[in-house]
This record gives C-alpha cells, sequence and structure tokens, in this order.
C-alpha cells in the first residue's frame, strides 16, 4: 500500500489575478499529510509560483504530474490531489450535457484551463481497489469531477431546478435571474448576485462576487477568475484585441496545442471538420448558439495544421460531435472524491488575518483535522467545514463529490 500526494498552490504574482493564501495553504497541507496521514516526502509532489527551485503549476506540469500520480497507483494505494488557486467556468458549448451547464476549470499559472471532464477522464483511470481524494479550493469548483454524484451541494442543475421549483412565481424569478446572469456571463462581465438577489429563501445562499469585503478576520477576496480577466489575461499573451467568449477554446489550443485540455482538442477537432465542410457557422439543429460567435481568430486557428499530430494516435478519436462537448457518459467516475472550496457558482474566499494569508475553506479543514487529530469521514469533514466557514462569517458552502460508498469513507486515508 502506498501513499502518494500531489499538492498545487498559485499565488499569481504580479498579475491582474494575484492571490496571496494559496501557497500557504499548501504548506499546511503538505505538514499535516507527514504529521497526521504518514505520508512520506519523497511521495508528495508540490507545485507552487513563486519560488524558482519549484516547479511551476503550468497546465502541462500539472496534468503530467496527475497523470504519474494516477499511472503509478495500484489497488489499496491512496492518491490525494490539492489544488488552492483560482477557479473558472466557461459557458457551456452547444450541446454540451455537463450537470451544471459550465465548463468548471481550475486555472494554471499560465492559464491553460484544465476542465472538469479532463478530471472525470483522470478519475476514470483509477485502478479499482484505490481511492484519490481531491480537495479543490477554488471558486466554482462544485461539480469539478464531471458526472460524479453529488453527495453534498446544490450545483447541479437537478438541485437547482428543484430549488427554483419551491413555488411558481419564485421559481420562475429565479430562472429569470439566472437566465439574465448567463447572458452576461457568455459576453464576459461578471454580475455580482447580490445584484440580482434581493430576497432569500432558506435554501438559498449569497456567493462572494465582490472583489473585497469584510469578514471578522479581515480582508477578503475571492478565488473567482471572471471571463473578463481571463480574457484580458489571454489578449495580453496573444497580442490579440479580438479574443472574446466566443473563441477561448480556439485561442487557448492556439496557445498550447498539444498540450492544451484534452476536451479543447476534441473540440477543435469538429471545429476543423466543420471548417473543411465549410459549415463552420451553420444554425438551426442545435448547432448554433457559441459557434456563431468564433470570430477573426478563431477563423485563424481553423486553418493552424498541428504539427504533432500525428504523434496523437494514442488519443481516443472523437465519435461524435456531443462527445467532443460533454464527453462520453458511458463510465461513472467512482474511484474519485471531490470535495469542493464552494458550489459551482459560487466564490471561495482567499482571506487575510495577522497569522497569514489562507483560503477558507483550506483553513476550516486544517482546523478540523486538528480537532479530529485526522480522523474524520469525508460526510463529517464536509459538513462541519460547512458549520465552521458559516460561523466564520463565511457564505460559501464546500460540497462533497462520491459515489454512495465512499460517503463515510476516512478523508484521505
Amino acid at each position: 500500500m502506498a501513499k502518494r500526494a500531489l499538492l498545487v498552490g498559485i499565488n499569481y504574482p504580479g498579475t491582474k489575478a494575484e492571490l496571496k493564501g494559496c501557497i500557504n495553504d499548501v504548506n499546511r497541507m503538505y505538514k499535516s499529510l507527514i504529521d497526521r496521514y504518514a505520508f512520506v516526502e519523497e511521495d508528495i509532489v508540490v507545485l507552487i509560483d513563486t519560488d524558482p527551485k519549484f516547479q511551476q503549476p503550468t497546465g502541462v506540469n500539472i496534468r503530467r504530474e496527475l497523470s504519474n500520480l494516477v499511472g503509478s497507483a495500484e489497488p489499496g494505494d491512496y492518491l490525494f490531489f490539492h489544488y488552492s488557486g483560482h477557479g473558472t467556468r466557461l459557458p457551456a458549448e452547444t450541446g454540451d450535457d455537463d450537470d451544471t451547464g459550465y465548463d468548471e476549470c481550475i486555472v494554471p499559472c499560465d492559464m491553460n484551463l484544465i476542465t472538469d471532464q479532463d478530471f472525470r477522464e483522470l478519475v476514470l483511470k483509477v485502478p479499482d481497489g484505490c481511492v484519490m481524494t481531491i480537495v479543490s479550493d477554488s471558486c466554482h469548483s462544485g461539480g469539478l469531477i464531471d458526472s460524479a454524484k453529488e453527495q453534498i451541494g446544490e450545483s447541479t442543475k437537478l438541485n437547482r431546478e428543484e430549488s427554483n421549483s419551491e413555488s411558481s412565481s419564485g421559481g420562475f424569478r429565479s430562472f429569470l435571474k439566472g437566465k439574465v446572469k448567463d447572458a452576461f456571463q457568455s459576453r464576459g462581465i461578471d454580475i455580482p448576485d447580490e445584484i440580482l438577489h434581493r430576497r432569500h429563501h432558506s435554501s438559498s445562499y449569497k456567493p462572494e462576487e465582490v472583489e473585497e469585503q469584510e469578514n471578522t478576520d479581515g480582508p477578503v477576496k475571492n478565488r473567482s477568475l471572471p471571463l473578463s480577466t481571463l480574457i484580458e489575461m489571454l489578449q495580453e499573451k496573444t497580442g490579440k484585441e479580438d479574443v472574446d467568449v466566443g473563441n477561448i477554446r480556439p485561442t487557448l489550443y492556439h496557445l498550447f496545442g498539444k498540450d492544451a485540455s484534452p476536451k479543447f482538442k476534441k473540440f477543435m477537432k469538429i471545429l476543423f471538420k466543420r471548417f473543411q465542410e465549410g459549415r463552420l457557422n451553420e444554425g438551426g439543429s442545435g448547432h448554433g448558439g457559441i459557434m456563431g460567435l468564433i470570430s477573426g481568430i478563431a477563423q485563424e486557428v481553423l486553418k493552424f495544421k498541428d504539427e504533432d499530430e500525428e504523434e496523437e494516435e494514442e488519443e481516443e478519436e472523437v465519435q461524435s460531435e456531443t462527445e467532443a462537448y460533454a464527453g462520453t457518459k458511458k463510465n461513472l467516475p467512482n474511484n474519485g472524491v471531490l470535495i469542493s472550496g464552494c458550489q459551482s457558482d459560487q466564490t471561495s474566499a482567499d482571506a487575510n488575518s495577522p497569522q497569514g494569508a489562507y483560503g477558507a475553506c483550506s483553513n476550516a479543514i486544517q482546523e478540523l483535522i486538528a480537532e479530529s487529530d485526522g480522523q474524520v469521514t469525508n460526510r463529517d469533514l464536509v459538513l462541519n467545514v460547512r458549520k465552521l466557514l458559516a460561523k466564520q462569517g463565511f457564505t460559501q458552502k464546500p460540497g462533497l463529490y462520491c459515489t454512495d460508498k465512499h460517503v463515510d469513507y476516512p478523508f484521505i486515508c
């Protein structure tokens, strides 16, 4: 039996996206793994962006280390991945049947996004008899393992629809507010929920969408990378001003090529096919929507032939356009446990105190680990973290995503 871990902390120093507490989260989790869970230093890989002596948490480095973590696993092993950094979400493509209606993503230091479907495909490779626990203290992290069963949380469409149907008038208002917010998000504009929500039901919550706010511990910033900021940063990286929400995926493919998200590469294969067939901007038949927004940069990318395409023969061929959008649903991710810092439409707090900066969820987890000496189940951890965060004045609600049999498994090991 082996215990292996990958810890990733990203503070994005010197950028529009700068955070303060992510590296501290990783340092505290590193110490907990050794002191409480009997991990050894040689089996813990750390990626941070504030010290050149460490591997940098770029998209390709995170993917490689995740692949190594899972690729070396055997039945009986315990795998652990902790991520503290920005999260973002991209509006779903036409035909995308995601549980939340978005691609939830983590944001590496180079903006080479890693999607919920990427995590799902990773967890599908975890061998039976082995469990991989993922803690993502980032915004929009609910549902980060695409199609995993939601045990504690309010992220999936089904739960949101049930909540909205509590009363016909309230449900319709919530539906309209959701549509308005989605419309602005699809243009890269973040609208704080407090502007849209004037009344709160007992089952609702108020996401932390403001840039700075106060709680008992000091200034709080959220770990969300709004589409507008992501687009600005991509414009800087590419030198192109016509990057917008309609061509984020092609832009990322153009920047990172074979190192881009597998989901984006599948998406680009469909665009290449449409371009070759002269039907790139086809409408109707379920193929309109965001496809019609693709502008000059996307047209340029579609003509770009990946020189390394022949080296990717091992990649599974795209069987359908639906698969390129939403991924194959024939298997469920049974060997993964996700503890999310918040729901898919919430933000996670990056807070400051006299003792230093921290992620609100990561800090609460550490408090409960210390209180229980590490002996706590996944269910009890998430429920008690929710209570502790509420007591501390934070509005985010962590979630638990896993199969029924893993709900009452010990946290980590």
